[in-house]
């Protein structure tokens, strides 16, 4: 087996998970991209990281790309001599917006193109089922891979991915705060039981927000109703859902982003939203990504 010669290079998107009621299940693939580089060299580990995580990331082995990479080589069934690997990051860390996944789908898909004839040995669903394990769940490295809105979920038979549509009147306006929050920090503040009733009305908003992500938008606001993960979640973020609720009291759609403490808000137009960003936050205007991971 053999590696090609050369640079490969990938962006991938940034990518919003539960989208309100769809817990660990449903992602959107946002246009906000990180994009990488990496070369097969004689010898040795280099790693450049520019923009964000830049002086903070480690450097070496540790680096969730590197990891994912040797992932990915050792299902190949090969590792290279040595590895050059540069990233240009613009996807906020720690902000609910899938910088890991990112990042782990950016070091498979990499790591696929750098063997010579990488993709008749793995395909996507081989390479999304090495992210999914990696992260722990599909619901961001998924639409990371793949792009648009993603349905997403594991069984007996591995992680499993399906696409479905997204009308083109939709875009979205994410809400970045100064401070970030850790995903496993969030996720402790989850009760280990629901309500019956939480259950039940989680499940009608999901099946109803993939009709209106599909083409009634006018259904976004009810569709985006969640009772199992959000307001727990207030401890670690209540900033964030203040900002939900006060959206959310104009009928605005609006959900914490994956863990959070991003929020975002469905729209079909930005004219005012972004005014609605509090001091010291960034807003996003961001279409909907169609693509997922491609090279460029």
């Amino acid at each position: 087996m053999t590696f090609v010669e050369g640079p490969v290079r990938v962006s991938v998107p940034a990518t919003s998970a539960n989208l309100g009621p769809g817990f660990d299940t449903l992602g959107l693939a946002l246009d906000l991209r990180d994009r990488l580089e990496a070369e097969v060299v004689g010898t040795g580990l280099v790693v450049e990281v520019d923009g964000v995580g830049s002086g903070e990331v480690p450097l070496d082995e540790r680096h969730l790309v590197v990891r994912a990479m040797r992932e990915a080589f050792g299902l190949l069934g090969v590792q290279p001599p040595g590895l050059r690997l540069r990233c240009r990051n613009v996807i906020p860390h720690a902000r609910g917006l899938g910088s890991s996944s990112a990042a782990i789908v950016g070091g498979v898909w990499l790591a696929r193109e750098l063997v010579a004839g990488g993709r008749l040995l793995v395909d996507d669903a081989g390479l999304l089922d090495l992210a999914a394990r990696i992260e722990g769940h599909p619901d961001n490295v998924a639409p990371a891979l793949l792009g648009g809105f993603v349905i997403a979920g594991c069984d007996d038979d591995g992680f499993w991915a399906v696409p479905s549509e997204v009308d083109p009147r939709i875009g979205a306006v994410v809400f970045v705060p100064p401070e970030p929050v850790s995903t496993e920090a969030a996720r402790a503040l989850l009760p280990a039981e629901v309500p019956h009733a939480d259950a039940a009305c989680n499940a009608g908003r999901a099946a109803l927000l993939v009709a209106a992500l599909a083409g009634r938008p006018e259904e976004l606001w009810r569709a985006t109703e969640d009772r199992l993960h959000q307001d727990h979640r207030r401890p670690a973020m209540p900033a964030t859902l203040d900002l939900v609720a006060a959206l959310r009291a104009d009928r605005v759609p609006a959900v914490v982003s994956g863990a959070g403490p991003t929020v975002l808000a469905f729209t079909d137009t930005t004219d005012g939203l972004s005014a609605r960003c509090p001091d010291g936050w960034t807003a996003l205007p961001l279409p909907i990504d169609t693509r997922g991971a491609v090279a460029w």
